[in-house]
């Protein structure tokens, strides 16, 4: 199939072939970033936490204080593990993904010159990595000995248990047991390193970089009941856990509740849901195309038919003529794909720079070239097979 004669018959259609190209580079552009997208709104929902997710329910509280605060929150946990289906209870904050965070940079000596990344910190109350479900790897578990009263946002028991990402980040190709960092003139040690546990809110890579502390439940630390429970208990739990607290304390307000699940699907919502958008973006638009590709191919068919009956009459085979308009579409393509590249690499740096957007991973390009060339060639295919059923005869007909 020789290409000058296509090209030959573009140039008369200069105006329709050229806004078929530019149609099929914004097709390109927009699919390649959205692809891009969605793939890391996906990959931040899969995110794994380090707790036990599906056994987890939650009670956000407000008006315990005063000199009692320690004997009554106390008081409250005992009652929390009696109810059914409740196999630990812990006060804790924050929760993963709950959308809020304490976080201090450490110091990595007593001197303070040298400085460590911001961290994310987590306090509970006695057992509470275990009511989590933390996973640890290295070391030990805070002991009854490590908790003690919060007078501050800073723990005084001088231990610590790290994740073993934040670990790494600290003391690479070390021990991570018995390293310390600075908080102020506070010096905390490491006593042991969980798998994973995510900050309340993610930040990237930076998101694993969490410590946990030990601290008696007191005024200052307190509103976050964690329950651990049968998975098929949650909703009861919740329930019956929130009835009896306000049983228990008729001055309390319960601010929140709900499982960990429904606070992990709300902390993902927006992903989810962009996600989606950018799906049926991705989808009408592929639609559109198709469409225009469709309606043009149509339209010049029908222009062309003496001309295609010229040429079965002079000897061209079915498939000739198939071949003819598939080649035609081929080079249409590819040239709205080429400028769909540049176009697609400009505002993934738009991108980049306006929302912190990671630069394009070059293998969507290609990925989007072949989902066009594809597309084109099944859009084209209709109105392909109707040119090369044209007979002969048509070349003998007056217009």
């Amino acid at each position: 199939m020789e290409i000058r004669p296509i090209l030959s018959s573009l140039r008369q259609h200069k105006l329709a072939a050229l806004l078929i190209v530019l149609e099929i580079a914004v097709a390109c552009a927009i699919l390649c970033n959205a692809v891009f997208v969605i793939r890391e709104r996906l990959q931040r929902m899969q995110v794994v936490t380090g707790v036990a997710e599906s056994e987890l329910v939650w009670i956000k509280n407000d008006g315990i204080d005063g000199d009692q605060a320690m004997a009554l929150l106390q008081r409250n946990l005992a009652a929390l593990r009696g109810v059914p289906g409740v196999k630990s209870a812990a006060l804790v904050f924050p929760l993963p993904l709950a959308n809020t965070s304490m976080n201090f940079n450490p110091s990595m000596d007593e001197a303070g010159k040298q400085h460590g990344p911001n961290i994310g910190m987590f306090v509970g109350s006695q057992g509470y990595l275990q009511t989590l479900g933390v996973k640890l790897v290295e070391g030990r578990d805070f002991d009854a000995a490590d908790f003690d009263d919060t007078d501050s946002w800073l723990p005084r028991s001088p231990v610590m248990i790290v994740t073993r990402t934040l670990a790494g980040r600290l003391w690479p190709g070390q021990e991570a047991l018995g390293q310390a960092f600075w908080v102020g003139k506070k010096r905390y040690s490491v006593i042991g390193v969980v798998e994973h546990l995510v900050r309340g809110d993610l930040r990237g890579t930076a998101s694993e970089y969490t410590a946990m502390f030990a601290a008696r439940p007191n005024r200052l630390f307190s509103g976050l009941y964690v329950l651990r429970v049968d998975p098929q208990a949650r909703g009861r739990v919740v329930r019956d856990a929130s009835e009896l607290l306000l049983k228990l304390n008729p001055e309390m307000l319960i601010n929140d509740k709900g499982t960990y699940p429904e606070l992990r699907a709300a902390y993902f919502k927006q992903d989810a849901s962009m996600a989606w958008m950018l799906a049926t973006v991705c989808i009408a638009l592929l639609i559109i195309t198709a469409l225009g590709i469709v309606g043009l191919a149509s339209f010049w068919v029908s222009q062309r038919r003496k001309q295609i009956g010229v040429r079965r009459a002079l000897g061209a085979r079915r498939r000739d003529i198939l071949r003819y308009f598939q080649t035609e579409n081929f080079l249409i393509v590819s040239a709205g794909i080429a400028l769909g590249m540049l176009l697609a690499y400009g505002i993934n740096l738009f991108l980049m720079t306006r929302y912190e957007l990671p630069r394009l991973p070059w293998q969507y390009l290609p990925m989007g070239a072949v989902t066009l060339w594809l597309l084109g060639q099944a859009a084209v295919l209709a109105p392909a097979l109707r040119a090369a059923a044209v007979p002969p005869v048509v070349a003998t007909r007056s217009v």
